[in-house]
């Protein structure tokens, strides 16, 4: 006999069901009970390591902001110094892809190590951030690396504005496409211990110089410069790592009135920067530069992407395709979206070191909005055009 108040029956293969369907799978546990390994490839040691300091502060601000976590996994960042050289740089990567497994890896610091490693990130398939600037997209000598993205943009990409706005590849091209005249080349090598026999040379009748130097070199050329009086005779425009926030801490007068364009300028007066700002001083009782946010943006590219898989890393196709689609309306540099070759479309500001509250600052005279690495050309005819060089575009104008 059947009672109203009776349960009803349940069977035991129901219920292993109802019990089996509560739990979370497999992969949503191991997603979210492993941590997520981050490779990071920096400098720590050798002459590029100023710059290396930089990126890791960047990332470890980023990490104490979010107390270590990225979309509810904790973060194991894992750091390889590659000195700053290609061959250790190819070493240090298969060492986070075959010794510690990473999904993902950000870094390196200087262009020559991330083409040194970039046929190995194309055969494992392993994703990685670049936090430099990159080479122009040149489809002859290979096809893109879908699975290299960018956090900054290619090193013409600055100067393309900076040519536009006071009118070496990107520079030329623009600055010559708005009516000027490069009438001389000059070719230091890298590090050179003297710019005195380069000085000489400069001709008396240019109206202003373009460098594009890096590390320590833009130090000594811009005292050098003014020792030889052409300061304030000859204007100086520059690449954005010449006045970066790292090395003009260390400048003097020589740099004020010093141009330069860059895709970040700790002077950019935004909430998110200014907060970024603020920590970095905070922390490290300096100005962040754009070495600083190059990895704090890579890690909120992939922090959106995370969000995007539900923190899963399993599927590579679909974490990578989820970083390509990362439309960035956060973070220090401004808006970033990525174009269909995995480099940024982003702000670009024109800077002039000047002195604020008693200390040299690249201070924004104008910003150049959503700029692609190709500026205003076309995309398909600008792929088959030859790469910049000492060659390309040609000198029409020397003397």
């Amino acid at each position: 006999m059947l009672h109203n108040n009776r349960k009803p029956a349940i069977s035991r293969r129901t219920l292993l069901g109802a019990a089996l369907g509560a739990l979370p799978s497999r992969l949503a546990f191991s997603q979210a009970s492993l941590p997520l390994k981050v490779g990071f490839l920096t400098v720590n040691t050798g002459p590029l390591a100023a710059g290396g300091k930089q990126q890791m502060e960047g990332a470890a601000f980023y990490l104490k902001e979010r107390g270590g976590m990225i979309a509810g996994r904790k973060v194991e960042l894992i750091t390889q110094d590659t000195a700053g050289s290609p061959a250790v740089a190819r070493t240090k990567t298969q060492e986070l892809v075959e010794r510690y497994s990473v999904p993902v890896m950000i870094g390196p610091l200087a262009t020559n190590e991330a083409l040194a490693i970039d046929s190995y990130i194309r055969d494992t398939k392993v994703p990685l951030i670049t936090t430099t600037s990159a080479a122009t997209v040149d489809l002859k000598s290979h096809a893109v690396n879908p699975w290299v993205l960018h956090a900054f943009g290619t090193a013409p990409q600055v100067t393309y504005p900076l040519g536009d706005y006071e009118g070496a590849g990107g520079f030329q091209l623009a600055f010559e496409g708005a009516g000027g005249k490069i009438v001389q080349k000059l070719w230091p090598p890298l590090n050179a211990p003297d710019y005195a026999p380069y000085l000489a040379q400069i001709k008396s009748d240019v109206d202003g110089i373009y460098m594009g130097f890096a590390g320590s070199n833009p130090l000594r050329f811009l005292k050098q410069f003014n020792e030889y009086g052409l300061k304030g005779k000859i204007a100086v425009l520059a690449n954005t790592t010449s006045t970066d926030e790292g090395i003009l801490k260390l400048m003097g007068e020589e740099a004020v009135d010093t141009f330069s364009a860059g895709w970040y300028a700790a002077g950019l007066d935004t909430a998110d920067n200014r907060k970024f700002v603020a920590g970095i001083n905070a922390d490290y009782q300096h100005d962040p530069g754009f070495y600083t946010a190059g990895p704090y943006t890579a890690l909120l590219i992939i922090e959106e992407a995370l969000k995007a898989t539900g923190g899963n890393t399993d599927d590579a196709a679909a974490f990578l395709k989820a970083m390509h689609d990362v439309r960035l309306s956060h973070g220090p540099i401004g808006l970033v979206r990525l174009d269909e070759y995995g480099t940024p479309i982003l702000d670009i500001y024109i800077r002039k070191v000047a002195r604020v509250n008693g200390k040299l600052a690249n201070t924004i005279l104008k910003t150049y909005p959503q700029v692609s690495q190709f500026w205003t050309y076309d995309p398909a005819q600008f792929v088959t055009q030859p790469t910049f060089s000492r060659d390309y575009p040609p000198g029409k104008n020397l003397e």
